[in-house]
């Protein structure tokens, strides 16, 4: 049986109940998610303990809680203190819905290496804990009374317990019973967390010209000096200077991308290339707090730099030896870490230039189903499942669910949205760094992801649909299972949402100072690099792997499935003309002899009243739009495997998609690729040389390398602009003869060239020069 990569509507209860998927405006800040209930147990410390290792010769306590409910169970961390006052200020969640117990047990232990010490319990009623819904204050922590077993006083304990939901704010940091099987420090790796992207800006070292260099050696030699740059690991370097001079000049730009805050140095060095030796004429350092903020096209101002001595150069050197830059952190563009047609954001890094916000994004993360099993332990499959959201610089991750193939997670988020043309980026990734994992360094495996445009989305409508995870493998396309969401785009005010509409799509410095596609591509990297590096530091860390899949890091190879699916795309585009094409083929076989003459009838009055033409051409456009409003799409958009020629893609073409750079493969089967492409490189080979001469043959007519067809063109010029300028043949009239030829019943030789195309046809062209 086929799989099913549509796109589901889905009818969760959400918003109290109420029906979703329309424009009900549900106010609550959490009504795109299922609501989940929890008991909420908050440990906070404990005094007078009878701790038995503390009261005998200053030991060290070890004191912990433990809170069961049934058969879940949870504990506080190990405290290592000589004192039996301890704290904690921990949080447990237990799902409300699987709780099968009548009451909560809270023991207070001491650690031991054989059996764990008891030193008092508390039993408390589950009718007996209150329930809080926000935004009312938190509940106030009691002192409860431990028991023990001789009634005798072992300590107190503050704690509070009340049930709510995932609208509670202890909620996110809360220890969750879904993740009872983990233990110590992989606990962290489960919580969902929010991060925000590092301010990145392009930092612009414009190397204008060094002076009074000092070359070790020869002195007659003409050194070949460059300028070598390193921001962090990023090294670049300038050509080497024509000059060959001690006075070497340049004038070379090198883009870097700088992160805030500042802790890297701008390095240069001054170096010459002598034969296959390379030496240090001299180098500075560059702070980047003393690089001139940048947001306007104009240029800053340059600066000497004294370049200190390399390795060979006399320690004067520092004295005389100068570097005459212009060094600017250029706020005015936007630093892309993302593809640029499917990116998330489109601001200035430069906070003075963002637009006004035009609405808000929600959304909700209800879960997942039927995922597949990415992983075996204790000796069966299973699934860790989070998902991670990046919208702008606002990165969201929900909480692992462990051990379940459809996990819940009804989370909700928020971002701000400055430009409807941007793309909500949703990947579903397995937890690997939980107990029992194996391997030095394993990762996170992706399972799928998903982009949604704004501006494909109707303002203030909730959308929930299950979206297939569709993943590419050296097999072939595979279902990785559904994700189901809850979307709302806000937008309070339709005169913005037009607004950004009419505004510039990237900011005004790329229209103004473009960069190229190699800097753009090489920027890109360089921020994916700061990104990864800078998130899998936070804790709980969001790994480099993840970052990379979410920002589409990888190069684009060459695929031959991407390139029929782009041919295809390509010929669809160019439809409608192609359309119109056959319908005047048709026209001009007189097919149907009534259509025929009415189209000459339409020709007729748009000759002679040409007032007409542009009225009637954005009329028939407004009714092709109304006709086509019936047909309009009701869902989001979502990954379309028959566009991507997905199901139709051999396991060889599979196969060499997936094959590294430089190629794994030998033999047989290196030639026959190659092979392939030089047939598919011909065929566009023979298009573009087609296209040329066609080119050629236009430009032909006034170059004078067919000295009788330049004679017949230029004639007919002057024939005609004498025939317009006397006014002896009115243009109306030059215009029905012409239309009326064109579209002539085929008794007049409709199939055979005229005149006009036999001279174009005789045109020469660059062809015959060809080797």
């Amino acid at each position: 049986m086929p799989e099913n990569f549509s796109l589901k509507e889905t009818k969760p209860n959400i918003g109290g109940g109420r029906v979703s998927g329309g424009r009900e405006k549900l106010t609550s800040s959490f009504d795109l998610v299922e609501v989940t209930h929890f008991l909420f147990v908050r440990v906070v410390k404990a005094r007078d303990l009878a701790c038995s290792n503390a009261t005998v010769g200053g030991g060290v306590c070890h004191t912990f809680v433990e809170i069961k409910i049934g058969n879940y169970k949870g504990s506080t961390k190990y405290l290592e203190m000589n004192k039996r006052n301890p704290e904690w200020n921990q949080v447990f969640a237990f799902t409300k819905d699987r709780i099968q117990s009548l009451s909560v047990e809270i023991t207070v232990r001491e650690k031991e290496f054989v059996n764990d010490e008891f030193i008092g319990k508390i039993a408390i009623d589950m009718s007996d804990i209150p329930t809080r819904v926000p935004p009312d204050s938190p509940l106030a922590p009691q002192w409860y009374k431990l028991e023990a077993e001789a009634n005798s006083s072992v300590g107190e304990l503050m704690m509070i317990l009340w049930f709510g939901t995932q609208a509670d704010e202890v909620f996110i940091d809360a220890w969750h019973s879904d993740v009872a099987s983990v233990s110590g420090d992989s606990i962290t790796n489960t919580r969902s967390k929010v991060y925000l992207s590092p301010r990145l800006w392009y930092l612009r070292v414009n190397i204008i010209e060094a002076q009074d260099l000092v070359v070790p050696g020869d002195k007659n030699r003409n050194p070949e000096v460059y300028v070598k740059a390193a921001l962090g690991n990023v090294k670049l370097r300038t050509r080497v200077s024509a000059d060959k001079s001690l006075n070497p000049r340049w004038n070379e730009d090198l883009m870097f991308v700088a992160v805030e805050p500042f802790y890297d140095h701008l390095v240069l060095t001054v170096v010459d290339k002598n034969n296959e030796e390379e030496i240090s004429l001299g180098r500075c350092m560059v702070h980047l707090s003393e690089a001139y903020i940048r947001w306007l096209p104009e240029p800053v101002g340059a600066k000497w730099y004294n370049l200190e001595g390399g390795g060979d150069v006399v320690e004067e050197l520092k004295f005389a030896s100068k570097l005459n830059m212009r060094i600017s952190l250029d706020g005015g563009y936007h630093v892309f870490d993302e593809s640029i047609d499917c990116s998330s954001d489109y601001r200035a890094t430069f906070k003075g230039l963002w637009p006004p916000a035009i609405g808000v994004l929600e959304l909700g993360i209800i879960g997942a189903s039927v995922l597949v099993p990415m992983k075996s332990r204790d000796g069966r499959e299973t699934t860790d499942a989070y998902c991670v959201a990046k919208y702008g610089p606002k990165w969201v991750r929900t909480r692992t669910v462990v051990n379940s193939f459809s996990p819940k997670w009804n989370e909700q988020y928020t971002w701000e949205v400055y430009d409807p043309y941007t793309v909500l980026i949703i990947g579903i990734f397995d937890n690997c760094h939980l107990n029992g994992e194996k391997g030095p360094n394993p990762k996170d495996p992706s399972i799928g992801k998903l982009r949604i445009r704004l501006s494909t989305l109707s303002t203030n409508r909730v959308y929930t649909y299950s979206y297939p995870l569709i993943a590419l493998q050296p097999s072939g396309v595979k279902k990785m299972g559904e994700i189901q969401l809850a979307l709302r785009f806000t937008s309070p005010s339709y005169t913005s949402l037009l607004a950004a509409y009419a505004r510039p799509l990237f900011p005004k410095m790329h229209y103004i100072h473009p960069l190229s596609v190699y800097q753009l591509d090489s920027l890109r990297q360089q921020a994916i690099g700061i990104l990864c590096s800078r998130l899998s530091s936070a804790e709980p860390p969001l790994r480099t792997e993840v970052t990379g899949f979410m920002l589409d890091a990888g190069y684009q190879l060459w695929s031959p499935r991407k390139a029929k699916a782009n041919t295809e795309r390509l010929m669809d585009a160019v439809h409608v003309i192609t359309e119109a094409w056959k319908w005047f083929d048709t026209i001009k076989k007189w097919n149907n002899p009534a259509a025929n003459v009415l189209v000459i009838v339409l020709y007729l009055v748009v000759v002679f009243y040409p007032s007409l033409v542009l009225p009637t051409l954005l009329i028939y456009c407004f009714l092709i739009g109304i006709w086509q409003y019936r047909k309009r799409p009701r869902d989001p958009t979502h990954v379309d495997i028959k566009l991507s020629l997905a199901d139709s893609t051999n396991a060889d073409e599979w196969d060499e998609e997936f094959d590294t750079f430089p190629s794994s493969k030998q033999g047989e089967v290196l030639r026959m690729r190659y092979d392939r492409l030089r047939s598919m490189a011909g065929k566009v080979m023979v298009m573009v040389g087609d296209l040329a001469t066609q080119g050629e043959r236009l430009t032909a007519l006034w170059s004078w390398q067919d000295p009788v067809a330049s004679a017949i063109f230029l004639a007919l010029c002057v024939m005609a602009a004498v025939v317009f300028c006397s006014g002896l043949v009115p243009p109306r009239c030059i215009f029905v003869m012409v239309g009326l030829f064109v579209m002539r019943p085929p008794s007049f030789g409709i199939g055979i060239p005229c005149a006009p195309q036999n001279v174009f046809g005789r045109l020469p062209t660059k062809t015959d020069c060809m080797l």
